[in-house]
């Protein structure tokens, strides 16, 4: 029995490492199998977003602002607050989606200044009162890429008059539009439209009348949504 111990143990040893390689092998085999799975859900086509119904709501503030052709096939209706931060971010994915679709886009913009934000009225009014002089864009632009300085202030009168120097205003006449009824009218009825189509928060984006999940706004995914409505519309980008 002594001789035959170091051949039991020897034969132990090669039986604990065979058993070792075989199990590696299984283990390394479907690590790969679960990986090759991994990458290939990763790079299955991912199912589009699901849009609401489409909703009309009451008419807004008339004319509306507006970038792109009326008759364009595509129509982004964009509720917004000045003072928010999404509105923020989404401003420049709103800007390069008109920027890649041209005049196959038109982008809408409505006000919708949210009663948590101190400085969401003077910024909606300051744009608006610079539409009365036909450059509601160009102070649209300088509130929103600019939103990180003026949100803090304490008084953002000064810095908007500033803008509105800025893109070239009658300075006095846009101090006077800024608290006018017509202003104050257009505002209301923006918020008015806005609640009429179920709108409680910011940034609210509705496709050809059809609310976008907030979750499809990034640029990659609403890019998407652009281009499943112009197949529908038998045009092309």
């Amino acid at each position: 029995m002594k001789r035959l111990l170091p051949f039991i143990i020897i034969l132990g040893v090669l039986g604990v490492a065979v058993g070792s390689v075989v199990y590696m092998t299984q283990t390394k085999s479907a690590s790969n199998e679960n990986t090759n799975q991994s990458q290939a859900n990763s790079t299955a086509p991912k199912p589009s977003p699901t849009l609401g119904p489409v909703k009309t709501g009451v008419p807004g503030a008339d004319p509306p602002h507006t970038i792109g052709p009326a008759n364009a096939p595509v129509k982004i209706e964009e509720f917004g607050d000045f003072e928010c931060p999404p509105c923020g971010l989404f401003h420049p994915i709103l800007k390069q989606m008109h920027d890649e679709f041209g005049d196959k886009l038109q982008v809408i913009f409505r006000e919708f200044p949210l009663a948590n934000h101190n400085h969401a009225i003077p910024a909606a009014s300051a744009a608006e009162a610079a539409g009365m002089q036909g450059k509601f864009w160009e102070m649209h632009a300088l509130i929103f890429e600019n939103q990180n300085q003026w949100k803090t202030q304490f008084d953002v009168r000064p810095t908007f008059e500033g803008y509105a120097k800025q893109i070239g205003l009658d300075v006095e006449r846009y101090k006077r539009d800024l608290t006018s009824d017509r202003v104050e009218q257009r505002i209301f009825l923006d918020g008015k439209r806005a609640r009429s189509m179920g709108v409680n928060s910011t940034p609210t984006v509705f496709l050809n009348g059809r609310e976008v999940p907030f979750q499809s706004l990034p640029a990659d995914t609403l890019r998407v949504l652009i281009d499943n409505e112009l197949r529908v519309a038998g045009t092309q980008k």
